[in-house]
């Protein structure tokens, strides 16, 4: 006897029927009534078109420099303990065809992009980039390292796979903010990580559109990643979303089709997840038209984007005023994602792991007031429970200032008042921070960064041979052992 909630076969019959009607049968995806393909169908065409020789001198140079940048975070990340719990499942399977950074070991293309991606992400140093939503595109790079080493790719084949991976990315960081509907950046790297993994392994137009589907469907990441106290997941979500992106790629190749249409349908992403939006896949880089790589900012100061400028802020209150002994109270102004993301919660005045300070406005600041600078021992055990800095951070409010929101996304702004024991008031606003596309690093900056967070781990002579090779990727026939120069 059929159960009371199964739909009988008239009702079955006439939802098939509904559906060959709009054209939403199992695996086939409609146009809109406006007649545009489907967006899955328009990325998957992009991805499939984009070449090198799309790519401008600028464009080829700013993928270098994200991607020198991402290696010497994720190499500075590898003694972390959860880096190296993922370095460890990552490798428990046996060998594969992609390298495992700062190893000479290998495991499967999905699994090394996983472990590199949290490796890259780890310290919150890897860059970034404001649309209405923010995130880090350069967590996608660990994608195409990993499938252009298995495919066997060229240099220049590489390049073209990271510039789509963040024009894909940041567009629609751009179309549509997530956070506030409760759902975390991430599901952006989605198909970012699955059509730059396609691409690589040379996946016709329809595998692509199968590759999204497959990424987007299954694995969409809850907000509760960045609220309250943070956990090692923080420096995961978006690793574990260029996993999901190559593994797609790898089932689309294989012939597995997936939900669709993915954005458009009934119960796909713009219902369920970000609202509808617009994307204008003509105006995506090539062509003449820039990149989106090209405006991605490099962090300066390992700590979460919205805190970014409130550390320089800090250090020029702290010498105004000649230390943090004449601090009466201090107060934060900050955007509307700088309050939600790290001002709001109580958590953030007293950080119990690295992830919830690195991602505070009150502990970044105080630690910025106590020491003149956060690095990546800012956010050691006893720095987090520091008598000094937990004083300190008792004294700072903070609140969200419309008129700092207005200024997003061509800045991130914090402004911070102090009032001094003998009545002085101090203000200090910084609206940007060098590496932020009005003050693009140099070659020379880059490079100091990369040596500051790979000299740990390399001696003086390997990161010059790796610096050479990764500036001069794009005329490398292979990428054989150019990880190695990294293990």
């Amino acid at each position: 006897m059929r159960s009371p909630v199964e739909p009988s076969r008239r009702q079955i019959a006439s939802w098939l029927a509904a559906g060959a009607a709009s054209g939403l049968m199992p695996g086939s995806a409609a146009a809109d009534p406006g007649g545009e393909p489907p967006l899955a169908d328009r990325l998957a065409g992009y991805a499939h078109a984009l070449r090198f020789e799309d790519l401008a001198p600028d464009t080829v140079e700013a993928v270098k420099v994200h991607l020198i940048d991402a290696l010497g975070c994720g190499l500075a990340a590898l003694d972390a303990g959860p880096v190296r719990i993922c370095r460890e499942v990552a490798l428990a399977d046996g060998a594969g065809s992609a390298t495992i950074l700062g190893t000479s070991r290998r495991t499967s293309p999905d699994l090394a992009a996983f472990a590199n991606g949290v490796a890259i992400r780890y310290e919150d140093f890897n860059d970034v980039y404001v649309g209405r939503e923010p995130g880090h595109p350069s967590d996608n790079i660990s994608a195409c390292l990993a499938v252009a080493e298995a495919e066997g790719a060229t240099g220049r084949e590489l390049v073209t796979a990271i510039a789509l991976a963040y024009e894909i990315d940041c567009r629609l960081l751009d179309a549509a903010e997530v956070t506030g509907r409760g759902w975390d950046h991430p599901v952006y790297s989605l198909p970012a990580a699955a059509l730059a993994a396609g691409q690589l392994m040379h996946l016709a137009p329809e595998a692509l559109t199968q590759a999204v589907n497959l990424a987007i469907n299954g694995h969409i990441a809850l907000n509760q990643t960045r609220v309250q106290t943070l956990s090692d997941w923080k420096g995961v979500a978006d690793a574990e979303a260029t996993r999901a992106g190559v593994f797609a790629a790898r089932l689309a190749r294989a012939g597995l089709s997936g939900p669709a249409p993915i954005f458009e349908g009934r119960a796909g992403f713009f219902k369920q997840v970000s609202g509808p939006f617009t994307v204008d896949v003509a105006e995506f880089g090539g062509a003449g038209r820039p990149f989106r790589v090209t405006r991605c900012g490099i962090k300066p100061y390992p700590a979460q984007v919205y805190c970014l400028t409130a550390i320089p802020a800090a250090i020029a209150v702290a010498s105004e005023a000649g230390g943090t002994a004449t601090i009466r109270d201090l107060h934060i102004d900050t955007t509307h994602l700088g309050y939600v993301t790290a001002g709001r919660d109580r958590e953030k005045w007293r950080p119990a792991t690295k992830d919830t300070a690195d991602h505070s406005l009150p502990y970044i600041t105080a630690r910025a007031l106590l020491d003149g600078a956060i690095t990546n021992d800012s956010y050691a055990p006893d720095k987090l429970s520091d008598p000094a800095l937990l004083a300190l951070i008792d004294r700072i409010t903070v609140a969200e200032d419309p008129a700092l929101t207005a200024l997003q996304p061509r800045a991130v702004p914090n402004r911070i008042t102090a009032k001094l024991t003998d009545g002085r008031e101090i203000v200090r606003q910084i609206d940007d921070v060098p590496g932020f596309v009005a003050r693009p690093m140099t070659r020379v900056d880059v490079e100091r960064k990369f040596r500051m967070n790979a000299g740990k781990r390399l001696d003086e002579r390997r990161i010059r041979q790796a610096l050479e090779a990764f500036w001069a990727i794009e005329t490398r026939h292979d990428l054989t052992g150019v990880m190695a120069l990294l293990a």
